[in-house]
């Protein structure tokens, strides 16, 4: 979601028409008609057409990659793969991959392709529609294969998946004989009953900072609430009643002390930090945090996971992860096929998942009791993910996300209401979104 991999998966856009910019502000321009760009990508791929490719993504802070490339290598020496290591920032992976379709470059033949980005990289033309009797989505966690598909066109092969998790002080629930929340009315009683003795600790966080991260969690108020951001035809549908009751609850946790008034510069590591050394009892938080966490000695074992609370029952998860996509403009995507699918292989996800703690994009593996036994969280993400929901497909994607995050931030800092700002959004939505 990683160098932590949330990093990777929480993002927003940076580019203009012909500038790249330091800003999720902006999108990449005029997108084509997904018809002409559905043509565009599919005519002219030539599964048949073998040889060297180059496979491009953020920074392997895993340091698995390199091995599992070396592995094809050895065994594809007519087929070699060339690893194009771009920058750890999100927002600067995206530009660069925008600045090859602009340019119509095949310098980059398989790419890793952020969850967020399918729509506006398949409406362009960026990415090869793929054929489905050579990519086969069968047994993969269906948000996954949504996320990689525009206008029921598969456009990307879900590589890794994720959703948010509640962290919470297991030592501290069991000593008051508690069990984790799984309403926002539940999460305050549990706070309301061991915080008087946890002196400095307030009730819960996520992530806040005008970011990425802060669209992800206004998501996931809002979708736990009963609202969502666009309806079902892909409209704006952000200032109803459910909706308003989502941002509020965020509000109202900042105004109550539910949510420690320090949480509104916290990222993911500010948060992860702040719940290891006592600050807050429940985080809302990605699955990195568990392995990371646990190798704190002094804090291994005391924390667990549950699913996210909502309103009225648990709440739902912002969608995260990665697609493998092929550039249009590029050779040898018979090559770029091959490798796709067995990076995909079963044993690899499984690998994937054992050495770089990667959450997978096969259904099985979360059911696997082996798997289970080491990543007890694993039964846990698979439900998450297996009912989150994707941030809006969106053209303008980098414009949308920077309008969301303007509205909740504006709310977060009391300088509108809730329902104004939701009203705002709304508007600007409807300019953004058609």
């Amino acid at each position: 979601m990683t160098q932590p991999r949330t990093t990777r998966r929480v993002i927003a856009a940076a580019l203009s028409v012909g500038a790249l910019l330091a800003t999720a502000a902006c999108s990449s321009g005029t997108a084509a008609s997904p018809a002409a760009s559905a043509s565009a990508s599919a005519s002219g791929a030539d599964w048949d057409e073998f040889g060297p490719i180059v496979y491009a993504q953020g920074k392997d802070t895993s340091g698995n990659l390199k091995d599992k490339i070396d592995e094809w290598n050895k065994a594809n020496p007519n087929e070699q793969v060339t690893f194009r290591e771009l920058s750890d920032n999100a927002d600067e992976q995206r530009a660069a991959m925008i600045q090859r379709g602009q340019a119509k470059s095949g310098e980059f033949t398989v790419m890793s392709v952020d969850v967020v980005w399918t729509a506006e990289f398949a409406a362009n033309g960026w990415l090869t529609e793929l054929p489905t009797d050579k990519f086969d989505t069968t047994g993969y966690l269906k948000p996954a294969v949504d996320s990689a598909t525009y206008f029921n066109k598969l456009y990307a092969m879900p590589s890794t998946s994720d959703g948010a998790m509640l962290y919470y002080r297991k030592d501290l629930l069991d000593k008051a004989n508690l069990t984790p929340p799984t309403t926002w009315d539940e999460m305050q009683a549990v706070c309301d009953k061991v915080l008087p003795d946890q002196k400095g600790m307030s009730c819960f966080a996520g992530q806040y900072q005008k970011y990425e991260g802060l669209t992800c969690n206004f998501a996931e108020a809002v979708n736990s609430a009963g609202g969502v951001i666009l309806d079902e035809a892909g409209k704006p549908a952000v200032n109803s009643a459910e909706a308003v009751a989502g941002l509020t609850w965020m509000v109202d946790g900042f105004k109550s002390g539910l949510i420690p008034k320090e949480a509104i510069t916290w990222k993911e590591e500010e948060s992860r930090t702040a719940f290891e050394s006592g600050k807050i009892l429940f985080l809302r938080n990605w699955p990195y945090v568990w392995n990371v966490s646990s190798k704190n000695k002094s804090f291994a074992g005391k924390f667990a996971v549950a699913p996210i609370p909502g309103k009225t029952g648990p709440g739902v998860s912002t969608l995260g992860g990665h697609s493998y996509g092929i550039s249009p403009f590029a050779k040898n995507k018979g090559t770029a096929m091959k490798w796709i699918n067995w990076m995909l292989t079963e044993e690899n996800q499984r690998r994937w998942l054992e050495t770089a703690s990667s959450a997978p994009v096969l259904e099985s593996l979360y059911a696997d009791a082996d798997l289970n036994k080491k990543f007890p969280y694993l039964a846990t993400l698979g439900e998450s993910i297996k009912n989150a929901k994707p941030r809006p497909k969106a053209v303008k994607y980098g414009d949308v996300t920077l309008a969301i995050q303007d509205a909740a931030y504006s709310a977060l800092q009391m300088q509108v209401d809730p329902t104004t700002a939701l009203n705002n959004l709304q508007t600007k939505l409807e300019t953004l979104v058609k």
